[in-house]
């Protein structure tokens, strides 16, 4: 299933305790009165590639309330979807109806293991990007500790599935200013989603594009191909 997700991502600023909470980030910038200018133009590298970097929060994430948070896409990925869009496997249909019955107590996260991809998007709070040439990483501050991925853009194929992860192994490559992060070897028993506990398997191939409109908001999209689960993508 892909979903053009429109999600807005801004940079966060909690009023929690935490490190250097008064040092001013170096860069940002600013309106008149002082405060970030979240509209300015996109800042790029020094060979014009998009610079992804800085700290990123969901719309309606943990920290938005409770009320929007349970009409995320963490509880429900294809709600943007049109009706009929996501066709399940009979497997994947009678492992949903089994979540669903069980009142979801044999989600993964429940019992503090990563979410998976993609919920680990939408799950926790804020997570912090680091571009460098070579690998990409992305921190997680999540609801089951800090935990983080790496996406290499070094030109290696993608990993083999030998040895399966709960965020699987991710290669990234730019199309014009979309940066693609192409994500296999995932563990099976996968949740795409926790209202409808959608399943994901050790077929799962992830798509997500980050591209950043502005300073302060970036979209994504994300393609799920799952034929174990999925009839299509």
């Amino acid at each position: 299933m892909k979903t053009a997700f429109g999600v807005f991502f801004a940079v966060a600023a909690m009023p929690l305790a935490g490190q250097w909470l008064n040092y001013p980030t170096p860069g940002i910038p600013r309106l008149p009165d002082g405060s970030a200018n979240l509209s300015a133009k996109a800042p790029k590298l020094a060979d014009g590639t998009p610079d992804l970097s800085g700290v990123w929060a969901a719309k309606c994430g943990i920290y938005d309330g409770s009320r929007c948070f349970v009409q995320s896409y963490y509880f429900d990925l294809a709600q943007d979807l049109p009706a009929g869009a996501v066709q399940m496997t009979p497997w994947a249909e009678g492992i949903a109806r089994q979540r669903a019955s069980r009142n979801h107590v044999d989600d993964p996260y429940g019992y503090c293991l990563p979410p998976g991809v993609p919920r680990i998007d939408f799950g926790g709070g804020p997570f912090k990007i680091l571009q460098t040439p070579g690998v990409t990483a992305i921190l997680y501050e999540t609801l089951v500790g800090m935990i983080f991925r790496q996406v290499f853009t070094d030109g290696r194929s993608p990993a083999p599935a030998d040895s399966p992860a709960w965020l699987g192994y991710s290669t990234g490559h730019w199309e014009s200013d979309w940066f693609v992060v192409d994500s296999r070897g995932f563990r099976d028993g996968g949740w795409i989603d926790t209202a409808k506990g959608r399943p994901s398997s050790d077929a799962l191939h992830a798509i997500e594009r980050f591209r950043r409109v502005d300073f302060g908001h970036m979209t994504l999209s994300m393609t799920i191909d799952d034929p174990k689960a999925y009839l299509t993508p």
